[in-house]
């Protein structure tokens, strides 16, 4: 059950140059497939009303279509990274043309605002060796989790059952930006939030937690 949740340990260790938790031991808060019209503003809005800064995985069509969100992020003090160009999975294209699907968008990025990419996080979580080293190419830092929210299934009770039980103060925690979760993102959200401080953990920004 556990490993619903958070990455087998093998995998981790395979894989030991990807970032799958904070290391320092502070919260980071990331949202992957937007920008939306749905969601973003949505989460922008609980992040500034706690004064909390994340890491948004963009996808380089949604953001094409809604650049003056990514500038909304980037004004709020927010990380944009590389979630690919279409979000397809990685491990069912050749070399070329999962190249292109990363490269594209950080390309889009520097062309569009001046800004250079860092982070990448997979598609669905999917990857394979040839992922890794095409990221070693481009001195990407792949970021994976150690929180999977479930959000994106649309019941904020499997968002707070995966919260209540396996928040911990390193957890890099995965949201979504997406149509699919934007019914509950803020509540998903204020929760999250809410009950880490019950817990006594704290909240980091993105270049700390993934140092």
């Amino acid at each position: 059950m556990r490993y619903k949740y958070h990455p087998p340990i093998l995998v981790q260790k395979l894989f030991s140059n990807f970032i799958w938790k904070t290391s320092n031991n502070k919260i980071l808060l990331t949202f992957d497939d937007g920008p939306t019209e749905a969601a973003t503003l949505k989460i922008l809005n609980v992040l500034k009303a706690n004064k909390l800064k994340a890491i948004f995985f963009c996808v380089g069509n949604n953001f094409r279509m809604h650049c003056v969100l990514v500038q909304k992020m980037l004004d709020d003090g927010h990380t944009i990274a590389n979630h690919t160009m279409n979000h397809k999975l990685l491990t069912k294209l050749n070399r070329e043309e999962s190249g292109k699907e990363i490269s594209s968008f950080n390309d889009l990025m520097k062309e569009k605002f001046n800004y250079n990419v860092k982070y990448f996080r997979p598609p669905h979580g999917k990857f394979n060796l040839r992922t890794n080293r095409f990221l070693n190419e481009l001195n990407l830092k792949c970021v994976m989790w150690n929180l999977l929210t479930y959000d994106y299934e649309n019941d904020i009770k499997k968002v707070k059952y995966s919260v209540d039980n396996y928040l911990r103060e390193n957890s890099i925690i995965v949201f979504h930006d997406s149509i699919k979760c934007s019914d509950i993102i803020e509540e998903a959200l204020s929760y999250t939030i809410g009950q880490s401080f019950k817990k006594g953990f704290t909240f980091g920004e993105p270049e700390a937690c993934l140092k």
